[in-house]
């Protein structure tokens, strides 16, 4: 029996540590589409209805079709070692696997 989208979301989160707020939404293909924001940072995103700049968390979902459960985590475990290298979570036993992930899609594209 396949996980539920709750259970692969409180997975998601308890990879992700304690700074994260995960999300999963279902993609127009019926995939599950993995959104981990980060509970300190904000971005700059334009509001195309008003023309003006807001800040929003950061945030791994970029649009596309690359919102999977690997994807997803690899943006965010770099985002832990970037920006809140004192942080500890799970996902950062993974950093390695995420770094070999980076170099083989970059050296495909």
């Amino acid at each position: 029996m396949a996980a539920t989208r709750s259970a692969r979301a409180r997975k998601a989160a308890a990879e992700a540590g304690a700074l994260s707020t995960v999300t999963i939404d279902v993609g127009a293909d019926d995939s599950f589409v993995y959104r981990i924001a980060c509970a300190q940072c904000t971005t700059a995103a334009s509001a195309r209805a008003t023309g003006r700049t807001e800040r929003r968390p950061w945030s791994t979902y970029r649009p596309g079709a690359d919102n999977g459960y690997l994807a997803a985590m690899d943006r965010w475990t770099f985002h832990l070692t970037e920006r809140h290298p004192d942080e500890d979570a799970p996902c950062l036993a993974y950093l390695e696997a995420a770094q070999q992930r980076l170099h083989e899609r970059r050296d495909q594209g």
